[in-house]
């Protein structure tokens, strides 16, 4: 590849970086424009629940590279530099300080927060929401959590750390744990209460009123909750509004095949990217850290050398009240199989089709049983792709 060719990567966060990083890597020597639309250099979003919320780390931590790492590496970063459109047959991505031509154009805008449709509440995103919330959360006497699924979760077990009283509502009657849905519900909803969170399930917000004193919250079971803080955590969606008229498939996401490609010359990686799997044909957002790091590496791994694409299995963690749960694979919402092994200190799930373990869950087992089980899924995949 020539080194007057021209790569940009709009979105600076984990999947635009590593993949920066990663072409450097594949022995790319061309220009590398990584576009943020944050003021701040490229940082890890886990961290923002977790330690960031909770006040363990200061938020330089959780940045990934240093300005002069970025340097040494030749990648120019352009901070507070968001992609406003794009423009296919020119091969320009247009932002706020002038165009920005490419050769190939890789797409990592990420998501947003989703917000209620009424009443002023708080969401968690960004570094800026971290550092923020996590202010308010060291004052906060009571908090009030919209949302069940893992961020709540994980913004509920912070304020409960804190020493808030904590209540999360939610519309499903259960609880949802990203991709393995509310099939953890029982145990889920256990650990919350074991560590002294009220739930409010299987109801609708109807109203939230802020004021001087605090806010109020008011339920369609009539019941109103009154706290000094309130957090939304319903989903985010897709940075994708700067595509439209583009000429690209955006649907929930942008649209792409099993090696990233959106279009000639354009791939799209992290939340942002639908990747379709090559054993079912369709697309779907991942939206985790480790696939979005796996999706980077294989885009400039393609876009260097044309080499094979491995499709990713699927792998995310939390921690809720110092349980650690992790889940690796593909769950279909059905129900989970406990997984009994001599010595364990917590408990195993596995999901199952057609005979084949396809994913496995671990709510506090020791880190040797959960290896053992991914093997498991490992062993599922080759089946299911290496006819793809």
């Amino acid at each position: 590849m020539l080194s007057s060719h021209r790569i940009v990567i709009a979105g600076a966060s984990i999947a635009g970086l590593t993949t920066a990083e990663s072409l450097r890597q594949e022995g790319f020597e061309g220009e590398i424009i990584l576009l943020g639309d944050e003021r701040h250099l490229p940082y890890m979003r886990p961290p923002l629940s977790k330690q960031l919320l909770s006040g363990e780390w200061e938020p330089d931590r959780a940045a990934i590279k240093t300005k002069a790492e970025l340097e040494n590496l030749e990648i120019q970063f352009h901070g507070s530099s968001p992609a406003l459109k794009l423009d296919l047959k020119k091969r320009v991505v247009v932002t706020p300080s002038g165009p920005q031509r490419f050769d190939d154009l890789v797409i990592a805008t990420g998501a947003r927060a989703r917000q209620l449709s009424f009443g002023s509440v708080r969401t968690l995103r960004t570094l800026d929401d971290a550092v923020s919330l996590s202010s308010d959360l060291h004052l906060a006497k009571k908090v009030i959590v919209i949302g069940t699924g893992v961020l709540g979760s994980e913004i509920s077990s912070s304020a409960r750390a804190l020493g808030s009283d904590v209540v999360m509502i939610g519309q499903s009657a259960g609880m949802s744990f990203g991709s393995v849905g509310q099939a953890l519900s029982p145990q889920i909803c256990e650990i919350h209460e074991e560590n002294g969170v009220g739930l409010r399930l299987d109801t609708n917000v109807i109203d939230v009123i802020s004021g001087p004193d605090g806010v109020k919250v008011r339920l369609e079971t009539e019941e109103v909750i009154c706290a000094d803080l309130a957090v939304a955590a319903i989903g985010a969606i897709a940075c994708t509004e700067w595509l439209r008229g583009s000429g690209l498939t955006v649907s929930d996401g942008v649209v792409c095949g099993h090696n990233g490609l959106a279009a000639p010359g354009v791939y799209a990686v992290g939340d942002v990217a639908a990747w379709r799997n090559p054993a079912t044909g369709s697309a779907l957002r991942m939206q985790h850290q480790t696939s979005a790091i796996e999706q980077a590496m294989t885009v400039a791994g393609v876009i260097v050398k044309n080499s094979t694409p491995k499709y990713s299995i699927p792998f995310f963690w939390s921690e809720i009240h110092k349980v650690s749960i992790k889940a690796y694979g593909w769950f279909e919402g059905g129900p989970l199989t406990e997984i009994r092994s001599q010595g364990n200190p917590g408990l195993m799930f596995s999901a199952h089709s057609k005979g084949d373990v396809t994913g496995v869950v671990s709510l506090g087992s020791s880190l040797g049983d959960f290896r053992t089980a991914r093997a498991l899924v490992d062993e599922s995949s080759k089946k299911l792709y290496v006819n793809r």
